[in-house]
C-alpha cells in the first residue's frame, strides 16, 4: 500500500512539473517574438530595482495599510511553501515528518512560524476578498475586469485560503495523534504548534482512525492543492508572482518624462540637412512603429505578461479618471492576450499564419491611443515597473507615420513644424516681426 502511494505521488509530481515546464516554455517563446532590445546597463541599479520594487513591494506602501497586507500575503505564501519540500520528499521516500528529529526545536520553531503566516494569510486573503467583491473599489468594479478576470482573482485568493486551512488540520490532526500515542505519529514527535494547537478541542472528538485519515486527506489535498496552483499560474494574472522579479530587474531606467527617439527617423532628419553624411545605399526604414505584438520588443512583451491587473495605473490615468476609453491596464490585458492568440496560432500550424488582426485596430482602438496625454502617471504607478506607455506610444507612431491617421489638429502641427520649422503658421522670416510694433 505504501509502494502504491509513492508511486501515485511521484507519478502526480512528474506530470506536474512537465506541464509546468511545457507552459513556461510557450510563454518564454511568445515574449521572444518581440523584437530584439538590449537591456544590459547600470547593474548596481537593476539589482536595487529587484530587491526594492519586487521583493520588497515598495510601491505598495504608498497605501501602507494595503502594502502590509499584500506583503504578509505574498511573504507568508512563499515562505510556507518551504515546508513543500518535506511534504514532496516523504512522498518520494514514503516518510513522514522527514526532518523532525534532524532538526528538533528547530523543527517546531519553524513549523509554529510557517502556522502564524498561514493564519495571516487566510484572514488577509479573506479581507482582500471583501475588498473585491463588496466595497465596490472603483478600479475593482471596472468593466476592464468583467468576465475571467475577475474571477480570476477570486479563484486564487480562495485556493490560498483552502491551502492554509489544509495545512492547519493537518497539523493539528498530526499533534493529537501524537498526544494519543498513535504509533506512526507519535514515532515523529514535532512539539507542541502554537495556532492547530489551539484548533484540537474542535478536533477532539474524532476517533484515531478519523483523525488519521483526515490527516492524510488534508497532505494530499494540500500538496496536490500547490501542484495544481503551480500550473494555474501560468494562465493566470498571477504569474507576476514569478516574472515580477525579472520585470523590475528589465526596467527601462532613463527619466519617465524623456521619450525613447526613432534613430531612423533622426537620421532622415539627418541625411536632409546634411546630405553629404548619407550613406551610398541607405536602406529605408521597415517600419515606423507598431501594429502587432511582433513589432513591439520583448521587454514590451513580458510588461504584459507580468501585469497583476491591479488597476493602479488606470486609476492613476487622468484620461480614465474623465471619462476617456483609454485604461492603460487594457492595454496591457490586451497586448498580453493578443500575444497569446499568436502562440496559439504558432503551436497550431508550426509557424505564424497570417489571421487577418493585429494588436491596433482589432483589440485597442484608435480613440484609446488618442486619449493618453502621455503623462507618465501608469509608469509612475504601476507596483511592478511596467510601461504602458511605451506600447502607447509606438501604436500612435504606427497611426500617423504609416497610416497617415491623425486628427486634424495634430496634422496642422505637422504641417507648421515641416514648412515654418514651429508649431505656429508663421514663416521663419516673420517669427520677429511682432518686437517692430514695441
Amino acid at each position: 500500500m505504501q509502494i502504491a502511494q509513492q508511486i501515485l505521488f511521484v507519478a502526480l509530481l512528474i506530470i506536474a512539473v512537465v506541464l509546468f515546464s511545457k507552459r513556461i516554455r510557450q510563454i518564454r517563446r511568445n515574449i521572444n517574438l518581440g523584437r530584439e532590445e538590449v537591456i544590459n546597463d547600470h547593474t548596481a541599479q537593476r539589482w536595487k530595482n529587484v530587491l526594492l520594487l519586487a521583493f520588497g513591494q515598495k510601491k505598495m506602501f504608498r497605501n501602507p495599510l494595503v502594502g502590509v497586507l499584500h506583503f504578509f500575503v505574498y511573504a507568508g505564501f512563499i515562505i510556507i511553501n518551504i515546508e513543500v519540500l518535506e511534504i514532496i520528499l516523504d512522498g518520494i521516500l514514503g516518510t513522514h515528518r522527514l526532518f523532525a528529529g534532524a532538526l528538533g526545536g528547530f523543527y517546531t520553531f519553524l513549523i509554529n512560524a510557517f502556522e502564524v503566516l498561514a493564519l495571516l494569510v487566510l484572514l488577509f486573503c479573506a479581507i482582500f476578498l471583501i475588498r473585491r467583491n463588496l466595497l465596490k473599489i472603483r478600479r475593482f468594479i471596472s468593466k476592464d475586469l468583467d468576465g475571467w478576470p475577475r474571477s480570476d482573482a477570486n479563484y486564487i485568493l480562495m485556493t490560498e485560503i483552502a491551502l492554509m486551512a489544509l495545512f492547519l488540520t493537518m497539523n493539528t490532526c498530526d499533534t493529537l495523534l501524537q498526544a494519543r500515542g498513535a504509533a506512526h505519529y507519535a514515532a515523529h514527535p514535532t512539539g507542541g504548534f502554537i495556532i492547530s494547537g489551539h484548533l484540537q478541542p474542535l478536533l477532539n472528538g474524532l476517533s484515531d482512525a478519523s483523525l488519521e485519515m483526515t490527516e492524510r486527506a488534508c497532505w494530499w489535498l494540500h500538496i496536490i492543492g500547490i501542484l495544481a496552483f503551480l500550473n494555474y499560474l501560468p494562465y493566470s494574472k498571477h504569474l507576476h508572482i514569478l516574472l515580477a522579479f525579472p520585470n523590475a530587474w528589465y526596467a527601462r531606467l532613463i527619466p519617465m518624462g524623456e521619450m525613447e527617439n526613432m534613430p531612423s527617423v533622426q537620421n532622415e532628419v539627418l541625411y536632409a540637412m546634411q546630405p553629404e553624411l548619407a550613406p551610398a545605399e541607405a536602406a529605408p526604414p521597415a517600419k515606423f512603429g507598431a501594429k502587432d505584438v511582433m513589432d513591439l520588443s520583448w521587454k514590451n512583451l513580458l510588461d504584459a505578461y507580468s501585469c497583476t491587473e491591479c488597476g493602479r495605473c488606470s486609476a492613476a490615468c487622468p484620461a480614465n479618471i474623465t471619462g476617456k476609453r483609454l485604461s492603460p491596464r487594457k492595454i496591457m490585458m490586451d497586448t498580453r492576450d493578443r500575444i497569446a492568440e499568436v502562440g496559439k496560432n504558432i503551436d497550431a500550424h508550426k509557424e505564424w499564419k497570417d489571421d487577418g488582426k493585429s494588436l491596433l485596430h482589432d483589440y485597442i482602438s484608435v480613440e484609446e491611443l488618442r486619449a493618453c496625454t502621455t503623462c507618465n502617471a501608469c509608469v509612475q504607478e504601476c507596483p511592478v515597473s511596467i510601461n504602458p506607455l511605451d506600447i502607447i506610444l509606438q501604436l500612435r507612431r504606427y497611426l500617423v507615420m504609416e497610416e497617415s491617421n491623425a486628427p486634424q489638429e495634430w496634422n496642422t502641427l505637422f504641417s507648421n513644424v515641416e514648412n515654418n520649422f514651429a508649431p505656429w503658421k508663421f514663416s521663419p522670416d516673420d517669427r520677429d516681426a511682432w518686437t517692430e510694433t514695441m
